[in-house]
């Protein structure tokens, strides 16, 4: 009975760790961004050994992974918000969905560089494409609602590549330059009427 306390306990305190370590690399690339993600600055900042991450996470691509599954799952949680009862109209639906992406992007950038990088998301680690492709299936719904006369998929993709681009000019502060806006909400409203025609028509 006490050794299976005792299993117990180090079962906890090992998924604490983990939690832990996840938890100071969330708040680093808020802080810092993706370059102070290095495995011997979480551990230190964690108060364990630099040698103590390896326990949980083998490699620092399955840090970097379990780092980013907390965003995808931040920024799932803001579209299901938005998405409510899903009665709205779709373009209605596109509209917030855009607005939520663009809010977390800017409000996480760290996060959001790390989310987004191609070796985690091949890696196949947590299953971090398992998170974010049914993100891109809504997309494509709503588009397929809006546009059924074009290839779903193909709009939902070129449309993600103009609120991404939106995102990362925007907060480099290069559109602000360009165009003279001081709020993305003109660019994002440009961007779903290129892609999905003018709302109304």
């Amino acid at each position: 009975m006490e050794a299976s306390r005792a299993r117990g306990a180090g079962t906890d305190v090992d998924s604490g760790l983990r939690t832990r370590l996840v938890d100071v690399g969330v708040e680093l690339v808020a802080r810092e961004g993706v370059q102070a993600l290095t495995l011997r600055e979480i551990a230190r900042r964690a108060g364990v050994s630099h040698g103590a991450p390896r326990r949980y996470f083998p490699t620092h691509l399955e840090l970097l992974s379990a780092i980013a599954r907390r965003g995808f799952d931040e920024l799932g949680a803001r579209a299901t918000a938005v998405a409510g009862d899903g009665g709205a109209p779709p373009r209605a639906q596109l509209t917030e969905l855009g607005r939520a992406y663009l809010e977390f992007a800017l409000g996480n950038r760290g996060m959001y560089e790390l989310m987004f990088r191609h070796d985690l998301l091949e890696s196949g680690h947590l299953g971090l494409r398992d998170t974010s492709l049914p993100l891109f299936a809504r997309l494509v719904e709503l588009v397929g609602r809006v546009r059924p006369d074009a290839d779903a998929r193909l709009v939902a993709g070129a449309l993600w590549a103009g609120l991404h681009g939106i995102a990362q000019l925007w907060g480099w502060g290069s559109l602000q330059l360009a165009t003279g806006a001081d709020d993305f909400a003109p660019l994002l409203g440009s961007v779903l009427d290129a892609h999905l025609g003018p709302e109304g028509v």
